[in-house]
């Protein structure tokens, strides 16, 4: 075991003065509002939208299944889990068919008031839609109406399509950390 350093960026924005649109979906799919009920499919979201990505190497929770399951469980059971900022974000092919979840994001109020994104993720077979702005500007929206002026993110910098986003979004970055992790090198 060998210890390896990732780059991260924390990542700001004001949630005063703008009204964070949410983009119309694409058809045939729909945002989700949190509901306990969901916990399960937000896990599987999660887990499908990470497993093979780098922040799964970053924080192995994120490349298994069960890991995913047990940090959504925490997420949503802290005292300061932000339901109106935590959407599933669900699609289905044709009428009639069931259901399936293709994306996932978590609010939580982090330090000094500001709303903290948590693990957005869209499933590879679903990304490049537009889908991650839509998860995004909700969870904004949400943090607005419970009182929060100000929200964060961490994105691991070798991750460009998601500082992209975040930029493109008005996020700035405020902060680069470096995350130890021990890898194994075969």
């Amino acid at each position: 075991m060998s210890l390896a350093y990732f780059k991260r960026y924390r990542m700001e924005i004001s949630l005063t003065g703008w009204l964070f649109p949410c983009p119309a979906l694409p058809p045939h799919y729909s945002l989700l509002p949190w509901d306990e009920d969901l916990l399960e499919a937000h896990s599987d979201a999660k887990y499908v939208s990470f497993q093979h990505e780098i922040d799964a190497t970053v924080f192995p929770c994120l490349g298994q299944r069960e890991g995913c399951q047990r940090l959504m469980a925490e997420i949503a059971h802290r005292d300061t889990f932000v339901p109106e900022a935590t959407w599933l974000l669900g699609h289905r092919r044709s009428r009639g068919e069931p259901l399936g979840y293709c994306g996932t994001i978590q609010g939580i109020r982090g330090d000094r008031g500001f709303g903290a994104v948590q693990n957005l993720g869209i499933i590879p077979g679903h990304r490049g839609q537009g889908l991650g702005t839509s998860l995004l500007m909700r969870a904004m929206q949400g943090f607005r109406s419970v009182g929060l002026r100000r929200a964060y993110l961490e994105v691991t910098a070798d991750n460009e399509r998601a500082v992209r986003l975040y930029r493109r979004l008005g996020f700035r970055k405020t902060k680069t950390l470096y995350k130890a992790v021990e890898v194994a090198y075969a």
